[in-house]
């Protein structure tokens, strides 16, 4: 019986964010290649988690900084251990290593957080970023030690992978590009049957509020224009800061969480995301894609997506052409149709599972039996394992003791 243990930093909630679609889909995967899987976590599951015992998954509540994972994961001798996000990493890498040497560890980064981050201090100090800024962001050791310390990291980013590659000079070995996968919707809506504006994302995740007060800022332009136009916005986790932005006169509609966020997409006539930073892909522009709504958003939004100008609408980084450009393909039924098409041969070139999934069974399975031979070439990594750099291990037995010592 081949064994799969991923170590969540959350429970996957695909109806909030594409992390959790993420999740199902690399679940998906490996039941395809016949492993068993537990799914282990520290968090604890919400009303709107996934029930991934419909899936046959055991699922296990982990603790922090507490020994009872060796015991636990000791005793489930895992033959590959899927680290969901560096953090869990570096949480759990290290008990990993110590009682189950052998198995293979992967990371699935999601995105790349250091680069999220210093984009993110970019936008507050108003400087411009530098791809070179980022040997500078303190979150990037971090990262990038995790990335070194496993076996593989699985990347949805071709230009995050180029990061890895070209900046931190990481060994194409260690990475693996599997972007998230969409398919279009057989039927959608036509352009008559659609109204108003639309924008998604989980507030949960800064780049989402950002880009909600950039709508903010210069919605009432574009309400001007098509006055029966109305913006609705939706996300998980939204907060009062969120909601206080709501305006009925405006036509500026905080709606909260969406049971649906396809059928959400699908009633808009075009998804606005004025992102001004962020890493990885957005699901939300993918989502566009597969109901066949065109989009405005900015370079940072198509990142990862689309390297050239065959968006399924516009990209543009300037908020007077933004407006322009929101107004113009809501109004062109013409340009609206040809921009619809445009997203879905996107879809079709770099995101329909059957063009990966032959490709990672095939790298898990060279990494699991290559598997002696690959560490023994990662000198790096093999050095951050060394115990003389892993002050997290220590850090967490310290905070173990001292919980001991509490109760």
């Amino acid at each position: 019986m081949k064994r799969l243990l991923i170590i969540g930093l959350v429970f996957p909630e695909p109806n909030s964010s594409a992390a959790g679609t993420r999740m199902l889909q690399l679940i998906s995967l490996f039941q395809e290649m016949d492993y068993t899987i537990t799914f282990a976590s520290a968090a604890q599951e919400s009303d709107f988690s996934f029930d991934l015992k419909i899936l046959g998954i055991e699922t296990q509540k982990i603790e922090l900084n507490c020994s009872s994972f060796d015991v636990f994961v000791k005793e489930l001798n895992p033959d590959i251990v899927l680290f969901d996000r560096f953090i869990s990493e570096e949480q759990f890498g290290w008990r990993v290593i110590e009682n189950c040497p052998d198995a293979v560890r992967i990371l699935d980064t999601e995105d790349l957080h250091c680069l999220r981050y210093a984009r993110h201090k970019a936008v507050k100090s108003n400087s411009d970023f530098e791809i070179e800024n980022l040997l500078e962001e303190e979150s990037a050791k971090r990262e990038i030690a995790s990335v070194y310390r496993c076996d593989v990291s699985l990347m949805v980013s071709d230009f995050e992978m180029e990061i890895l590659q070209h900046i931190f000079k990481i060994d194409t070995s260690l990475l693996f590009y599997l972007p998230i996968f969409y398919a279009p919707k057989k039927e959608i809506k036509t352009f008559s049957e659609r109204k108003d504006f639309v924008f998604i994302g989980n507030f949960l995740h800064e780049p989402n509020y950002d880009a909600v007060l950039q709508l903010k800022s210069f919605w009432k332009a574009i309400k001007k224009a098509i006055p029966e136009a109305d913006l609705n916005i939706y996300g998980a986790y939204s907060s009062q800061k969120v909601e206080q932005l709501h305006n009925e006169k405006e036509g500026f509609l905080i709606k909260g969480r969406a049971e649906n966020a396809l059928e959400v997409i699908e009633n808009a006539r075009a998804l606005l995301a004025p992102l001004r930073f962020g890493a990885g892909i957005k699901g939300k522009l993918l989502e566009a894609m597969v109901t066949g709504t065109p989009s405005i958003t900015t370079q940072i939004g198509c990142e990862g997506i689309s390297k050239d100008d065959n968006w399924n609408g516009f990209i543009v980084d300037n908020n007077a052409d933004f407006v322009l450009k929101s107004v113009e393909l809501y109004l062109n039924q013409e340009l609206w149709i040809s921009k619809q098409k445009a997203g879905f041969d996107i879809l079709e070139e770099h995101f329909f599972q059957e063009k990966y999934a032959y490709g990672f069974y095939e790298k898990i399975t060279q990494t699991k039996q290559n598997v002696i031979n690959l560490r023994r070439q990662n000198f790096i990594g093999n050095l951050l394992i060394n115990n003389q750099f892993l002050s997290v291990k220590f850090m967490s037995k310290w905070i173990e003791e001292k919980n001991k010592t509490i109760n």
